[in-house]
C-alpha cells in the first residue's frame, strides 16, 4: 500500500522553541555536532490503489489547507513511499 508522506517545518524566519529546547539539552549533555534543532510534523496519507498526478495535487491541496498553517508553516516536502 502506498503512502504519501507530507513534511511540514515553521518558518525559517520563525522562533522553535522546541527545537530550541533540544539544542539547550544537546549542549547541557555535551552534544556539540549539531549546529542547531527545528522540529516539525510528518504527516502519512495511506493510499488505497495507485498514486496518480491528481491524487497527488490532492495531497498538495490538502497539506497547504489542513496539514499546515500558512502563517507560521511550510510544505516542505511530498513524496510517495511504496
Amino acid at each position: 500500500m502506498p503512502t504519501i508522506v507530507v513534511d511540514v517545518m515553521p518558518k525559517a524566519e520563525l522562533l522553535d522553541p522546541q527545537g530550541k529546547a533540544v539544542a539547550g539539552a544537546f549542549a547541557r549533555l555535551g552534544i556539540s555536532d549539531f549546529a542547531g534543532v527545528r522540529i516539525g510534523k510528518r504527516f502519512e496519507l495511506a493510499v488505497e490503489g495507485e498514486v496518480t498526478d491528481e491524487l497527488l495535487t490532492e495531497a498538495k491541496r490538502v497539506a497547504d489547507e489542513i496539514l499546515s498553517n500558512a502563517v507560521i508553516e511550510d510544505v516542505v516536502g511530498i513524496e510517495v513511499v511504496e
